[in-house]
């Protein structure tokens, strides 16, 4: 395996470090076997971000949903999960599945996730099928973005109905066993000769167009609770305080 293999499977594993099946991290809310609610813990770090940076958080979670999940099969160039990365967190999704393909390597790009990986909780799978079954017994309707003979176009499809949309490999698609899997297939209709998006603007493409259909439909994309909004400005926090933990652990102990 060259440099540049090593670099780019590198690369990968650095953008999917964050996720899981599922995802799973040590609970952010115990410090030395001390439980904390979320709002202790935005409280015990707010001296130590500045307002208008909390705030920021705020904001962004007040946008967030689960409603509408990416999925992503198979891809082998790290630009193009950087990128899908990006428009699925700069559009207000909070959950991206990652299903691995059957490939030796992948493909090094310059592109990056510009950190969009650290906000985002991401779901891996190694087989297509172990993903949908998930996906539909949460309460998903899984599609696939594909082009065959029961396609439907995109704007066919009611966003606030919880839909998974499944995005596929550079080359080859979706598998034959996401088809499978899936509950419909839908494309993005294009009127000029250019016959299909590269997989990170298709995304871009569908998921803005997810968001769009909801707030036409429901007036509103964002649908977390009042509670998942406080656990997750609360996570956010600790990822935007350096040395979070240090800091609650002295707090703690000088309380």
């Amino acid at each position: 395996m060259s440099h540049h293999d090593l670099d780019a499977e590198d690369e990968m594993e650095r953008l999917l470090a964050a996720g899981g099946t599922p995802p799973v991290e040590a609970d952010p809310f115990t410090v030395d076997d001390v439980r904390l609610s979320p709002e202790r813990i935005v409280g015990l770090l707010r001296p130590h971000m500045r307002e208008r940076r909390l705030q920021r958080i705020r904001d962004v979670v007040a946008e967030r949903t689960r409603s509408v999940v990416p999925v992503v099969e198979g891809l082998v160039n790290t630009g193009n999960v950087s990128a899908v990365m990006r428009s699925v967190e700069a559009l207000g999704h909070q959950d991206m599945h990652v299903v691995r393909g059957e490939h030796d390597r992948y493909k090094h790009s310059q592109r990056t996730a510009q950190g969009a990986q650290h906000w985002l909780d991401v779901w891996h799978w190694d087989a297509p099928e172990a993903c949908a079954t998930h996906l539909q017994d949460a309460g998903y309707r899984v599609v696939a973005m594909h082009l065959h003979a029961d396609t439907v176009p995109i704007g066919a499809l009611d966003f606030t109905t919880p839909t998974a949309l499944v995005f596929g490999n550079e080359e080859a698609g979706v598998t034959d066993a996401m088809l499978e899997a899936s509950d419909a297939a839908c494309e993005v209709p294009l009127p000029g000769f250019t016959e299909s998006f590269n997989v990170s603007v298709a995304a871009a493409v569908a998921l803005y167009h997810a968001r769009q259909d909801r707030l036409d439909r429901q007036g509103h994309h964002a649908d977390l609770s009042e509670a998942e909004q406080q656990r997750l400005v609360a996570r956010f926090c600790l990822r935007s305080v350096n040395n979070a933990e240090r800091i609650l652990r002295r707090k703690i102990a000088d309380a």
